[in-house]
């Protein structure tokens, strides 16, 4: 385990945050997209787009790469780590999927995933930093 400094520890926990940020908004997107976009058929062309769930993803992987490792590192706990990769793996197998609820399933319950890591991550670092 690694010594944190209280700019680190601050840094950390804004990438944590904003990991959180980052997969609410990507739930929303995709709710939004089959309910909203869809189903009146306007901006299905961009918020379909491959292109586009492959920059958030990688986004999200580089995130949680970059939170969640760097407390691990810290904090020396595993759970956090695993949660959010089995949420990117979750996530990286919608890209495989067609589009629809079972994308949009996957994605979501991915997401919640490294939602759920992040948190994980920002507990265990806060129980070391008190104590």
């Amino acid at each position: 385990m690694m010594r944190e400094t209280d700019t680190a520890s601050k840094l950390r926990r804004t990438l944590d945050k904003t990991g959180i940020a980052v997969s609410a908004l990507c739930a929303i997107h995709c709710v939004a997209t089959i309910a909203f976009f869809s189903g009146l058929g306007i901006g299905g062309t961009l918020f379909l787009a491959e292109e586009f769930h492959r920059v958030a993803l990688l986004a999200a992987l580089l995130i949680a790469a970059l939170a969640i490792g760097w407390g691990a590192l810290f904090h020396g706990k595993r759970e956090p780590f695993v949660i959010a990769a089995v949420g990117i793996a979750l996530m990286c197998g919608a890209l495989f999927s067609p589009h629809g609820l079972q994308e949009a399933g996957l994605t979501i319950f991915g997401v919640v995933l490294v939602s759920y890591g992040h948190v994980l991550n920002m507990r265990a670092s806060n129980k070391r930093l008190t104590g």
